[in-house]
């Protein structure tokens, strides 16, 4: 089974361009409609007021690092108007061009075919949160492209990419993690890009102001994942478990996340070492967002936008190696129809919260399952051949 070329080689990648037309059109009409940019102009504007960016009793409000109320700044003299496009352009342009480079470096055949399959696979699942102006955006394309960087060995751009990514959001610190542990010669560029991050507000704010900031940030950060007084509804593995009245204690939880997580490096070790770069860099990067995304306790149901693009890329590297098969023939469906789960209020409301993190889980260790394959089909062929 085949998916036609001609039809694919601009359709999706045409899709992709034009839904974001039409979202920044809506964000030139109605800047405050579906938007999370009002939190992000209200960290701006009490920044440099000085006033408390976090209120520590609710896991709702604020939960940016000072920088990025930081780097909101100019976007909010620019206004709703202007500054909201400007932000959607960012997010949006960085996780495209991670995209078109990590095809790039896929090689072969139909690079073409390639990244307009894997966009259209995607946009489903990644629209609400471009429409939203969520940050994951920005996070999804700075973590990847600090991946390709960190695997290449560029200390520069691992170091832009990676304080771009913290800014984004702090859980960006597991992709520096696992960055430092394929690379160990960039943790002090690593190192240098978190600090350069904490430096970065003292350009905007008094330094007592920021020294309390920072103190109630790191409250936040360590309390939010076990207060459970506020109406936040977490969307991670322990969603369906706690949807099916068996919920996870949080004891139980975190021991899963540090299991999985060594679990990952390791994963991400092998792929490093067996896989051709170039399709390492996207197994590797799948793998860290599948984490990121289903084992982060605030993770919520647009956050998943993280992994829908290099999934995407992924199922259609699966479909262009293998000529498509059913494993491709279900993943591209899967990952189509959860993307639209959303769409009618009463299919949301049975499949709320505990449906993406199983498709999701389903789709990323089918992936990994086959990265895998492909990493031991290699090794073995190499033993063939100098034996």
């Amino acid at each position: 089974m085949t998916i036609s070329k001609p039809v694919f080689d601009r359709l999706g990648f045409g899709l992709w361009i034009g839904a974001f037309l039409v979202v920044l059109a809506m964000v030139l009409w109605s800047p405050d409609t579906r938007t999370v940019l009002l939190a992000y102009r209200y960290g701006s504007e009490n920044l440099l007021a000085g006033r408390p960016l976090y209120d520590l009793q609710s896991e709702m409000g604020y939960l940016y690092a000072p920088a990025f109320a930081a780097l909101y700044v100019p976007l909010l003299k620019l206004g709703p108007h202007l500054g909201g496009l400007v932000w959607h352009v960012l997010g949006f342009a960085v996780l495209t061009f991670a995209a078109v480079r990590q095809v790039r470096k896929l090689g072969g055949q139909e690079l073409t075919w390639l990244l307009s399959f894997g966009l259209f696979l995607a946009l489903p699942m990644a629209l609400g949160a471009i429409r939203n102006g969520q940050s994951t955006i920005l996070l999804a394309g700075a973590c990847w492209l600090l991946t390709l960087s960190a695997l290449e060995g560029r200390r520069a751009e691992t170091f832009f990419w990676a304080s771009l990514a913290i800014i984004a959001k702090p859980t960006a610190i597991i992709m520096l993690l696992l960055a430092g542990g394929l690379r160990p010669r960039l943790v002090p560029v690593l190192v240098l890009a978190v600090l350069l991050v904490l430096a970065i507000p003292y350009a905007f704010a008094p330094a007592d102001y920021l020294n309390d900031q920072y103190r109630d940030f790191a409250s936040m950060l360590t309390s939010m994942a076990v207060d459970k007084t506020s109406h936040f509804v977490a969307a991670d593995f322990t969603a369906p478990f706690a949807t099916a009245g068996m919920p996870i204690a949080e004891s139980g939880a975190t021991a899963v996340r540090f299991v999985v997580g060594l679990l990952t490096l390791s994963i991400v070790l092998w792929f490093d070492r067996k896989l051709e770069q170039g399709t390492a860099g996207l197994a590797i990067f799948l793998t860290a967002a599948f984490y990121m995304c289903v084992f982060n306790p605030r993770v919520e149901p647009n956050t998943y936008a993280m992994i829908a693009v290099p999934a995407g890329l992924a199922i259609a590297l699966l479909w262009r190696e293998e000529r498509g098969g059913v494993l491709a023939s279900v993943l591209s469906t899967v990952l189509f129809a959860t993307g639209l789960s959303g769409v009618e209020q009463h299919v949301h409301d049975f499949l709320y919260p505990w449906f993406r993190p199983v498709a999701v889980a389903f789709i990323a260790c089918s992936l990994i399952w086959w990265f895998w394959a492909k990493a031991r089909e290699k090794v073995v062929n190499e033993g063939v051949a100098n034996g």
